[in-house]
């Protein structure tokens, strides 16, 4: 995939792959679940945007990721977060698997994903105030099997598994809204991000099969 990542979950100093794409999840994680911490935000702004290898599929849609959160302030990307996810009632875009796969809420997907992760040997943690089938969960669930300990934790095999069962079906979907939406600037870049690097994952679970 050629990332680099620096051990704070953003790109900066080569590093093996598995782990590359680990921190990459986590990143994802910490920036849909709610507005950016000003240090993440700072590491961002300072992250280099060259790839190792040069036309690396990642390295574009990275850059803009980073620019942009150079020319905004952190006052800004709290206020688009809260414009697009946030707020009273309907949100402007959903980060729920259940409202892409079934036009509702806390839907039978949802309920399909509490049985998966159960099977994982996962549960939600009582302090999360959102359900198991937000991007930024099912992101942290894929961080873990990356870097989990345990073999059949981190096999691929079973990696696919979870990401095509609960992440491939939709997400690209949430990507286009986000991408489309009039008042995405900072979220629209990355959406474009968290579009190439599921592509490069799907991808790369194809090559398994």
């Amino acid at each position: 995939m050629n990332t680099m990542l620096t051990p704070g979950g953003v790109p900066g100093s080569a590093l093996d792959e598995e782990t590359a794409r680990a921190e990459l999840y986590g990143l994802l994680a910490a920036l849909y679940y709610a507005p950016p911490a000003p240090a993440l935000l700072a590491r961002l702004r300072v992250a280099p945007t060259q790839a190792p290898t040069a036309g690396a599929f990642l390295e574009q849609p990275w850059r803009a990721l980073v620019e942009i959160a150079r020319s905004r302030t952190d006052q800004d990307i709290e206020a688009e977060y809260e414009t697009l996810f946030g707020g009273v009632g309907k949100p402007e875009v959903y980060l729920y698997a259940s409202h892409f796969l079934s036009g509702f809420l806390n839907e039978k997907p949802l309920a399909r994903l509490r049985t998966e992760l159960i099977k994982l040997g996962l549960t939600r943690d009582p302090a999360m105030s959102e359900p198991e089938d937000h991007l930024a969960y099912l992101c942290e669930v894929m961080r873990y099997l990356i870097a989990g300990d345990g073999a059949t934790l981190t096999s691929l095999a079973r990696q696919r598994d979870f990401f095509t069962n609960q992440l491939q079906p939709w997400v690209t979907l949430m990507c286009e809204d986000l991408q489309h939406h009039p008042k995405a600037h900072f979220y629209r870049a990355l959406a474009e991000f968290t579009a190439a690097f599921t592509s490069t994952e799907n991808q790369g679970f194809d090559l398994l099969t």
